[in-house]
C-alpha cells in the first residue's frame, strides 16, 4: 500500500509540473464563507476603532462642505480624481490622502498585522472622506457598499462576495457597514476590506 500511494503522489507529481502547476503559483483554498469568518465579534472590534473622533468629525466636516452637491459635480469631482491618478498634479487626491482620518486610517491598517488590506469612509453622497491607500474612484454611491448600507440606516452591514488577491495569494471579502453620529443619525458609510485567511488563522489560535 505504501508503494501504490508513493507512486500515485509522484504521478500526481508529474503531471502538475507537466501544466505548470507549482506551490509557487498553486491557489490558496478559500477559508470559509465571509459570513461565517466576519462574526459579530469582528464588527464589534471594527466599531471599536471606528469610535475614534476623528470619524465622525471627518464625515460630519465633509458633509457640510459638499451639501447641495449636483450629480453632475459629483460626476465631475470623480471623473477629476481618476484622472489624477495618473497625473503629476494631484490636488483632490492628495487633499483626501493627506488629512488626519486617512493618517489614522492608515495606522489602523498598518496595525491590523495584515487583516485590513484596505480601509476607506464615505460621506452622505458616497464620495470619499479618508482611506488608508488610494481608491479607484472617488465616489461609491453607485455601489453595493454604499447603496446596502447608507440607505438602510444606522445598523445597516453588508458583507460582500469573497474575491482572490493573486498578488498575495488571499481571500478578501469588504466588510461594510453605515456610519452614523452620536446620536445614531446615518451620516456615511465604511468599507474595510478583510484578509480572510488572516482572520480564519487567528480564530483557529
Amino acid at each position: 500500500m505504501k508503494v501504490t500511494k508513493h507512486l500515485v503522489m509522484v504521478t500526481g507529481l508529474m503531471i502538475g509540473t507537466s501544466f505548470g502547476i507549482t506551490a509557487a503559483n498553486a491557489k490558496s483554498d478559500l477559508p470559509g464563507a465571509p459570513d461565517q469568518l466576519i462574526t459579530d465579534d469582528t464588527i464589534r472590534g471594527v466599531r471599536e476603532w471606528l469610535a475614534n473622533p476623528v470619524v465622525e468629525l471627518s464625515i460630519s466636516s465633509q458633509n457640510r462642505l459638499r451639501k447641495g452637491m449636483t450629480q453632475d459635480q459629483i460626476d465631475a469631482a470623480d471623473k477629476q480624481w481618476v484622472a489624477e491618478r495618473e497625473a503629476e498634479d494631484q490636488p483632490l487626491v492628495a487633499a483626501i490622502l493627506t488629512n488626519p482620518l486617512s493618517s489614522y486610517l492608515t495606522q489602523i491598517q498598518a496595525r491590523s498585522g495584515g487583516l485590513f488590506a484596505e480601509i476607506f469612509v464615505m460621506d452622505a453622497a458616497g464620495l470619499n472622506v479618508g482611506q488608508s491607500s488610494i481608491t479607484s474612484d472617488f465616489w461609491q454611491g453607485d455601489e453595493a457598499k454604499f447603496k446596502n448600507t447608507f440607505p438602510n440606516g444606522a445598523n445597516a452591514v453588508f458583507i460582500d462576495e469573497a474575491e482572490y488577491d493573486e498578488d498575495s495569494d488571499t481571500w478578501r471579502s469588504q466588510l461594510n457597514m453605515t456610519m452614523s453620529d452620536q446620536q445614531g443619525t446615518p451620516i456615511g458609510a465604511v468599507t474595510i476590506e478583510v484578509n480572510l485567511n488572516e482572520l480564519a488563522r487567528r480564530q483557529k489560535l
